[in-house]
């Protein structure tokens, strides 16, 4: 079967619901509007779904031209207006500085109610990817979804959940691990998997409501944890981008 791209998937807000997207411009710097701001807490710290997993019931909404977000809640209240950049901060994000700007506006005290905690919305002072160039593109096969999903015991498994950014249907289970190191054409985009994504605790929490329900990360460790791999429990891999383009749904995925 001739591999394809399945889904995309997107969030304007780290940490915000996903986006499932038909197609998308993929830059060195990750695909357009991916992750463009992401959350803090007092100290400047990365807030995350880790211990904040409501927060992926909230969905936003950026309009780069006009410079405007708009955030839509769970209980149908949406908060909308124009970005204004206020002072620059140095965040911990992942353990590694990164210098960000406040955003000036009304989402900060809405989005701490959902939390459960005082958050910050900011936005980076230079766009870059979540593991640098080396992770400016993910991709999972719907394969290796199912392969889970039968360990798990459960029919399927909604792709949302291990936040990637693209499916890939009609390959064997993991078989995209044997990608990493070479050039793979997706869509008019050339990416380079530079290693395996490691899972942490937000794959054990449905999508939908940001509760955890099912053990992911046992699961992985049960048929995954003797795997040769970059980083333990690998579900999934991370790219660079050698040649940037526009994907579509049901584009070509091929090895060069």
């Amino acid at each position: 079967m001739t591999a394809r791209v399945s889904w995309i998937s997107l969030t304007p807000v780290k940490a915000l619901a996903l986006h499932q997207v038909d197609e998308v411009d993929v830059l060195e710097t990750g695909l357009r509007g991916d992750r463009r701001f992401f959350l803090v807490d007092g100290n400047g710290r990365l807030v995350n779904d880790k211990r904040h997993g409501p927060l992926q019931c909230v969905r936003a909404e950026y309009d780069d031209g006009a410079r405007t977000l708009t955030l839509r809640f769970a209980d149908g209240a949406v908060v909308s207006d124009v970005v204004e950049a206020g002072g620059e901060i140095e965040t911990n994000f992942h353990h590694t500085p990164k210098r960000a700007r406040l955003v000036v506006g009304p989402w900060n005290e809405p989005l701490s109610e959902v939390a459960c905690t005082a958050v910050r919305l900011v936005e980076p002072a230079q766009p870059a990817p979540d593991r640098g160039p080396d992770g400016a593109a993910t991709l999972l096969g719907d394969g290796s979804l199912t392969a889970i999903a039968g360990v798990l015991g459960v029919p399927s498994l909604d792709v949302r959940r291990f936040r990637m950014n693209f499916g890939v249907e009609g390959l064997d289970p993991h078989a995209e691990d044997g990608w990493i190191g070479r050039r793979v054409r997706v869509g008019e985009a050339v990416v380079v998997p530079q290693g395996n994504v490691g899972r942490c605790a937000i794959t054990t929490q449905d999508p939908e409501t940001g509760l955890r329900d099912l053990d992911t990360l046992g699961a992985l460790a049960d048929y995954r944890g003797d795997v040769e791999t970059t980083e333990p429990l690998p579900f999934g891999v991370h790219a660079a981008v050698a040649s940037p383009g526009r994907v579509r749904l049901g584009d070509l995925v091929e090895p060069l």
